[in-house]
């Protein structure tokens, strides 16, 4: 009896694995902001504020350069070449390149 109840655990447990990792990334249950975003269709992405946002960072990772804090610094510029990439991903999107 003892066996029969592992085995039955030790299944059901396996089951509900394989369910929830069937489960495809869409019927994940979202924020009702995203929904909203679909459905009206565009987004507004303000490219001078990521600008902005990317010079600031350059500025801040020369800044950490000169005092010595190169790790910091590398991160920083990360964070500026990875809003450059959204930024130019945006203006192509846009042009439909």
């Amino acid at each position: 009896m003892r066996r029969r109840i592992s085995a039955f655990a030790v299944t059901a447990a396996m089951a509900g694995g394989v369910l929830f990792a069937a489960l495809p990334a869409q019927a994940a249950t979202t924020t009702t902001g995203a929904h909203a975003v679909v459905a009206r269709g565009a987004i507004q992405v303000n490219i001078d504020e990521l600008r902005q946002q990317s010079a600031e960072l350059k500025a801040k990772a020369n800044r950490l350069d000169q005092e010595g804090e190169h790790a910091a610094a590398s991160r920083a510029r990360a964070e500026a070449n990875a809003i450059d990439n959204k930024i130019q991903a945006y203006l192509d999107a846009e042009n439909n390149v």
